[in-house]
């Protein structure tokens, strides 16, 4: 728990503290220290909160918890601050520039896990606040922990003034999405229909397999599981109950035991993936070398700070790249078999982990029974095909049909900016800045399970997703009176954007080739001369 003293702190003290080994942010005008207890049992991971030491996390955490997670923070306040009216100054997290706090010979030391990349232009694709990370070779032996100098922000092409009125002005946001009742969850008439579709869906695929029509069967899974997705995604925001050991029963339930899939897993990346949409570095839901790039930044092999290790750019990857946009969709409609070895790499890097959440390790444990159990019925209805070839077939139709939901997500982030614009940036400007919307008709919404309005998701993660539609009108408002661009593109415009990204990072790949191939012929005849 927190001191009982509530003193006036400093922005230099805050450092201080920050550089001793403490886990600080800011919460309205309080600084809140996070335990190393507290850190381990985080049910967001203990990630999502080192991207805000040092930092106002205000808006973020307001989005990410209830009122009586809210509370409970209260308790864990050690000083106040006096944030002015341009707002507090931010730091930047050490998490940002490589170090991280490890047990080493009983203690808690920092260690630098990754070294950090400067950005030497101040372009709109690399501004002179961007940080990434590249893997660490040699340790450092004078180094014993982050320096001053290294958690202060470089220059950022944004005003901390104008970010702090949008600040100022999402909290009134938020304000009013909660008093019109979004918040809470349309049982009958959201998810009673959904119900409806997941049944008929697992009927139809039933009666098809005792048919022998195989073909059919495996659609019908498919669209099962497409259509579940939706629902484990509002239970992993707790957007439905509200309740964590219930959404998270639930969730387990329909994406392990029913879907094979970790929510563990899929809960841990999502939320990082909200916190820092679109990092290079950071974001989980854009590092997927050796396949797809949608920065030049992934050239550098960059050290993933969520996976722990180097995104090699090797001699497959260039290839890969160089026809990302030809082979887009073909590697889109495979995707959930990656889901799978991301699931089963997760819950192995977790057996040893400390209690994750509330409750104990029960939701592990069910996990793995799940899993088990879905591993189980699958294999049987894959053997029960009659023949390989059938169950070749089976297997790929089923895990394919679900694809869509990973060309809506790719659509909804892919085209947008990845640009590192510093700890300066608010939660609404970085939301509307890297996330856009799907348009689609009203009677098709229920394919994209109402997740194309992915703006107003992201600025109110915790939103019944039924209840998006009525918020996007007053985040559209918000917007404008912000100046701030809302992006929307109907789904055939949304693919093409995709494509010239894909295609345009390729084309920087190609030519860097052709210079490479100029200088080497070049330095070859200058050795003959």
């Amino acid at each position: 728990m927190g001191l009982p003293t509530k003193s006036l702190w400093t922005r230099e003290k805050v450092a201080e503290r920050i550089l001793e080994g403490d886990t600080l942010f800011i919460l309205h005008n309080n600084v809140v220290r996070v335990s190393q207890s507290w850190l381990n049992a985080h049910p967001g991971g203990t990630i999502s909160i080192l991207h805000f030491i040092g930092r106002d996390a205000t808006d973020e955490v307001e989005a990410y918890h209830s009122q009586e997670t809210l509370k409970r923070m209260k308790g864990f306040v050690v000083g106040q601050i006096d944030i002015g009216e341009d707002g507090w100054d931010p730091l930047l997290p050490p998490f940002h520039t490589g170090w991280v706090r490890k047990i080493q010979d009983g203690q808690l030391r920092w260690h630098q896990e990754s070294k950090p990349e400067y950005s030497t232009e101040n372009s709109e694709e690399s501004p002179s606040s961007q940080i990434l990370l590249l893997p660490k070779q040699d340790a450092d032996a004078t180094a014993s922990g982050p320096s001053r100098a290294q958690i202060q922000p470089a220059p950022a092409p944004l005003s901390l003034k104008i970010q702090t009125q949008h600040s100022k002005a999402y909290k009134e946001l938020h304000k009013r999405v909660t008093a019109s009742g979004l918040y809470d969850t349309p049982f009958l008439t959201g998810y009673g229909p959904e119900v409806v579709r997941y049944l008929l869906c697992a009927i139809s695929s039933y009666l098809a397999y005792q048919r022998q029509w195989f073909f059919v069967s495996a659609v019908c899974l498919g669209a099962l599981w497409h259509q579940l997705v939706f629902f484990v995604h509002d239970l992993g925001h707790l957007g439905v109950t509200h309740d964590w050991t219930k959404d998270r029963f639930l969730s387990i339930i329909l994406a392990d035991w029913i879907g094979g899939l970790s929510v563990g897993w899929w809960v841990h990346n999502h939320n990082v993936h909200h916190i820092v949409t679109n990092h290079p570095t950071h974001d989980p839901d854009i590092q997927h070398l050796p396949f797809f790039a949608i920065t030049p930044a992934f050239f550098k092999s960059l050290y993933s700070s969520y996976y722990k290790r180097e995104m090699t750019f090797d001699r497959f990857s260039h290839y890969m790249i160089a026809v990302q946009h030809r082979l887009f969709y073909v590697i889109i409609s495979l995707a959930r078999f990656n889901l799978y070895r991301l699931s089963y790499e997760h819950l192995f890097r977790m057996r040893n982990e400390p209690i994750k959440a509330k409750g104990g390790r029960w939701a592990y444990w069910l996990e793995i029974a799940g899993l088990v159990f879905w591993w189980y019925w699958y294999t049987g209805v894959l053997r029960g095909c009659g023949s390989w070839q059938k169950g070749l077939m089976y297997l790929l139709v089923s895990n394919m049909v679900p694809s869509p939901l990973h060309v809506q997500i790719v659509l909804s982030h892919y085209s947008r900016s990845t640009a590192d614009l510093g700890p300066v940036e608010s939660f609404p400007h970085r939301q509307l800045r890297t996330t856009m919307d799907v348009i689609c008709h009203p009677s098709v919404a229920f394919l994209h399970g109402g997740l194309h309005l992915q703006v107003t998701h992201h600025l109110f993660p915790r939103l019944p997703r039924h209840n998006l539609l009525r918020a996007s009108y007053l985040v559209k408002e918000f917007a404008k009176e912000q100046g701030l661009e809302y992006a929307e593109f109907g789904f055939v415009a949304g693919n093409g954007e995709v494509c010239s990204t894909l295609k345009g990072v390729a084309d920087q790949l190609k030519i860097m080739g052709i210079v490479a191939d100029a200088e080497i012929k070049e330095a070859l005849e200058a050795k003959r001369q």
